[in-house]
């Protein structure tokens, strides 16, 4: 069965909330394992977006925390896929939050997760190819070959003499 390919646009999830007290900590802002919950949830919507399977967190690869989220804000979270491969996706996400008054958005961090769609035993499934649209898919969508090829080498299941696009960071 042949797939149609997907644009990351296809998978992309969207989750906005408020931060309530009960999910901050001693200095008002989110709890870091509050707001990671959110990504897992929103990454996991456009995982099985794109695949139409059901799919589980395989890795959270990079998450940034770089301006911290204050009580009351609101925040927002885009999840989609930046790149496909046999059954797995690499999911990126970007978190924003809201000026109260302005209506302004800031990015607060952003994050990689990766997902691997299953079948109802639990087993890998094929899913779709991914086809860029814009620069910032496209430059997305090329890193995901390095990412993954850096952590094959990494966890000892690829030489890094195979990882070519590795290489090619470091030779002309």
């Amino acid at each position: 069965m042949k797939m149609t390919p997907k644009t990351p646009s296809e998978s992309l999830a969207i989750l906005t909330d408020l931060v309530l007290p009960s999910e901050t900590n001693h200095l008002n802002n989110l709890f870091g394992g509050e707001l990671l919950a959110r990504m897992d949830r929103a990454a996991s919507i456009a995982a099985q977006r794109h695949s139409r399977h059901v799919c589980v967190t395989a890795s959270v690869n990079h998450v940034a925390f770089t301006k911290s989220i204050p009580l009351g804000s609101v925040v927002t979270v885009e999840a989609k896929v930046s790149r496909s491969f046999n059954s797995s996706m690499e999911i990126y996400i970007d978190v924003w939050i809201e000026d109260r008054t302005s209506g302004d958005k800031t990015k607060t961090m952003e994050a990689i997760y990766t997902f691997v769609a299953v079948d109802p035993s639990g087993k890998p499934v094929k899913v779709p190819q991914i086809i860029p649209q814009t620069e910032l898919e496209q430059q997305r969508f090329d890193a995901a070959l390095r990412r993954k090829q850096l952590s094959l080498v990494l966890a000892g299941k690829m030489k890094p003499s195979e990882a070519t696009e590795l290489k090619a960071l470091f030779t002309e």
